[in-house]
């Protein structure tokens, strides 16, 4: 089935997207491993793995109207050295795919794509999920100082 050509660009666009939230969760999760968050480690492997999920359905999607999913490009993959960074970075990363993912759905849905655009906006409910955790996170690490929050995430060692 042939897609329209500015929808394929806007799916391919926003796998790009998701191919480069993968690579940062994924950094930051180990990072934070490194660092001895477990906790977090684990809540942010887990963001990495819906982004992959998401760049499956889109590579899907892609595929289905003919287009061919861009796996050689990324976006600028932004390293946090804190946690503070670290979840403002990947708050950038989901503030950037919602504007992206409503453009998306308004351009499909004038296009007559109903299907990409029910795609894009189960993707936008999740990022806007992504963006609500981020910025609890964030108003904890504020209200509480970074030493505060980060203590409530260490696990101590099983003796």
């Amino acid at each position: 089935m042939q897609g329209d050509p500015e929808v394929l660009e806007f799916l391919n666009e926003q796998l790009t997207a998701e191919l480069t939230a993968i690579n940062q969760y994924f950094l930051h999760a180990k990072m934070q491993e490194n660092f001895g968050w477990p906790k977090l480690a684990a809540h942010t492997r887990h963001e990495s793995f819906d982004e992959m999920n998401h760049a499956e359905v889109l590579t899907d999607r892609i595929l289905l109207l003919d287009g061919l999913p861009n796996y050689q490009r990324l976006f600028h993959v932004r390293v946090g050295q804190s946690v503070t960074e670290m979840f403002q970075a990947d708050r950038e990363v989901e503030v950037e795919a919602i504007d992206r993912l409503k453009r998306g759905v308004e351009v499909m849905r004038a296009k007559g794509d109903i299907t990409s655009a029910n795609l894009f906006e189960s993707i936008l409910a999740d990022e806007e999920a992504h963006i609500d955790y981020l910025d609890t996170q964030l108003d904890l690490v504020e209200k509480l100082g970074e030493p505060l929050y980060l203590a409530q995430l260490i696990e101590q060692p099983e003796s």
